[in-house]
């Protein structure tokens, strides 16, 4: 799983056409070179929909080459919840020597998350830039808190928005839920690697998904 942790970006909604019976993913198969002239819908599951997006396009994270730009590039911080930020501030110790003094100072003054723009919750950033809970390794950006869960430090890995990327989760006004596939030009590098070795998103983001949505829903 990518230990990078994937900033929030604006981007304008794809649509699509939803249709009224809709099956299971696992008895659709869209991994074949004609669907890109295939006319694909809306999958709901349950209470989610899932954009087709999710079962055609491939991705597969690949540090060695983006270095975990999504950790310093957007126009704000990562989404959470406010569960989120409770566990997250109860793992600070933890992470606190692996942050920057500036990320520091940051947490100290406005806390980990605040309300962006659009009035949802986010990780605080540093400068516009950083998550403040970016660290630096051999010249990549890394998430603080997953590389403390990885040592055995916490037992938070991190939120589930930096988790499920490149899927984007949004609750809608009926109380269903969306998943979308966000494309976003710093992980060019992702997709590549993903169309060679032929790997679906959805098949990328497993455990993720698994975590977020239940074994019975994968």
């Amino acid at each position: 799983m990518n230990s990078a942790m994937a900033r929030k970006r604006r981007m304008k909604s794809n649509h699509f056409t939803v249709t009224n019976k809709q099956p299971k993913h696992h008895n659709i198969t869209f991994m074949n070179d004609n669907r890109r002239g295939a006319e694909l819908h809306i999958i709901q599951i349950g209470d989610v929909l899932v954009s087709p997006d999710i079962f055609t396009e491939e991705f597969c994270c690949d540090l060695d080459k983006c270095k975990g730009a999504c950790c310093v590039e957007g126009d704000a911080g990562a989404p959470v919840t406010l569960d989120e930020i409770g566990t997250i501030e109860e793992s600070l110790d933890a992470v606190w020597e692996d942050l920057t003094a500036s990320a520091q100072s940051i947490i100290d003054k406005q806390g980990v998350a605040y309300s962006d723009a659009d009035g949802d919750l986010v990780t605080s950033i540093v400068g516009g830039k950083d998550c403040v809970f970016t660290c630096y390794e051999k010249g990549w950006c890394l998430c603080a808190l997953e590389r403390a869960w990885r040592a055995g430090k916490t037992a938070f890995c991190k939120p589930i928005s930096f988790a499920l990327y490149p899927i984007r989760e949004k609750k809608l006004s009926n109380g269903m839920v969306a998943l979308n596939y966000n494309r976003w030009d710093v992980c060019h590098d992702a997709v590549k690697k993903g169309n060679e070795l032929r790997l679906p998103v959805y098949r990328f983001l497993r455990d993720p998904l698994v975590r977020r949505f239940g074994e019975d829903f994968y």
